[in-house]
């Protein structure tokens, strides 16, 4: 790596002055705050202000009581903390791959939590001869924890693989390469299983932010809390990362253990989200270059809380979009997350071709 270059990474690290700083934190906070409230009023039934305020204080309308606090709010809440969770994640795999496009999902843990809910969805119900989603309680725990454990196992055979391989490059294709095997292995169970667990394992696959209850927001929030921690904690060492192999190590950095931790941190957030909201794309990549479009910097002792609040804002929006009026029920949490952030995505593959080619 060139000086120049050097030169031109220490800058990025610089950021805007306190006030300019500030500036954009407050209005993303604030947007913030405006998409919750919006999400516990907006929907297929409209919730009065009145009513909202009403309920707030404890009282008001049992109906608008019921859907505000035992619908939406946990809702709301579970796509505040999943889009903190999958933009750090994404942040984190951009920084230790160096590589813009890179997502929470290139490792191929969310195509092993696939695969966990694959076999429980698909062999379970082929193996019984009835349809998984006739069974309540084993569709919604089951399936959870199916996919938890399908991708912390897919973790942990990365982590594992990781310690022979010494190029990044390399683990890439091994991620990839298990996602395939994962994927085809899932394509099989779909052939030979019954259409309603076909049906069932699809409509998981779209992603949802609906699927998670009041007894488990503490799970959740308590799972990406830490896991943002411990991102944050990672600072320093995902901006000695942004040097090269050969500076941050010059610089005293345990590269080893520092992949190590960073693969760790992310594939945890990755694995948590997926488990309870299935796999969900798109977020994880474009918040980490709303972020440092934002702020002008790639120091992630502020990119880090700046993609956490704009990756919350971001999902909050996408959640209020697929539960507008006039939608028969939510919309897919895909569809709405691909529609956002495949044009900044788009965006970011022509702004680096512009600045690579001055």
């Amino acid at each position: 790596m060139t000086f120049r270059k050097i030169s031109y990474l220490c800058s990025l690290m610089e950021t805007r002055k306190p006030t300019r700083t500030w500036l954009p934190t407050l209005l993303i906070l604030l947007v913030g705050v405006l998409l919750f409230v919006l999400n516990l009023v907006v929907g297929s039934v409209g919730v009065p202000f009145s009513e909202f305020w009403d309920v707030l204080m404890g009282g008001g309308n049992e109906t608008y009581r019921t859907i505000i606090l035992e619908y939406r709010l946990p809702q709301a809440i579970t796509a505040l903390f999943a889009g903190i969770g999958l933009s750090i994640s994404g942040l984190l795999m951009q920084t230790l791959f160096r590589n813009p496009l890179a997502d929470p999902s290139i490792l191929g843990i969310s195509s092993g939590a696939s695969l966990g809910v694959a076999i429980v969805v698909l062999l379970t119900g082929k193996l019984s001869g009835m349809a998984v989603s006739a069974m309540p309680g084993w569709s919604t725990i089951g399936v959870t924890i199916a996919a938890f454990a399908g991708a912390f196992l897919v973790l942990l055979l990365i982590l594992a693989l990781s310690s022979r391989l010494k190029s990044m490059v390399s683990l890439i294709l091994v991620g990839i390469m298990i996602a395939y095997i994962a994927g085809s292995v899932t394509d099989v169970l779909k052939f030979f299983s019954q259409k309603e667990d076909v049906h069932t394992f699809v409509i998981w696959g779209f992603g949802s932010f609906s699927n998670v209850g009041k007894s488990q927001l503490g799970y959740l929030a308590g799972t990406i809390l830490t896991g943002t921690v411990l991102a944050f904690l990672l600072s320093k060492s995902l901006n000695l990362l942004l040097l090269g192999d050969r500076y941050a190590e010059n610089l005293g950095l345990n590269l080893h253990r520092a992949s190590l931790l960073t693969i760790l941190v992310s594939g945890f957030l990755m694995a948590v989200i997926t488990a309870f909201c299935g796999p969900i794309a798109f977020i994880g990549l474009a918040v980490p270059h709303l972020a440092r479009f934002t702020y002008h910097t790639s120091n992630h002792f502020v990119l880090t809380p700046a993609t956490a609040v704009i990756g919350m804002d971001l999902a909050l929006l996408c959640n209020l979009i697929a539960r507008l009026p006039g939608f028969d029920g939510n919309l897919p949490i895909n569809s709405v997350t691909a529609l956002i952030g495949a044009p900044i995505v788009i965006y970011v593959i022509f702004h680096r071709q512009k600045v690579l080619s001055k």
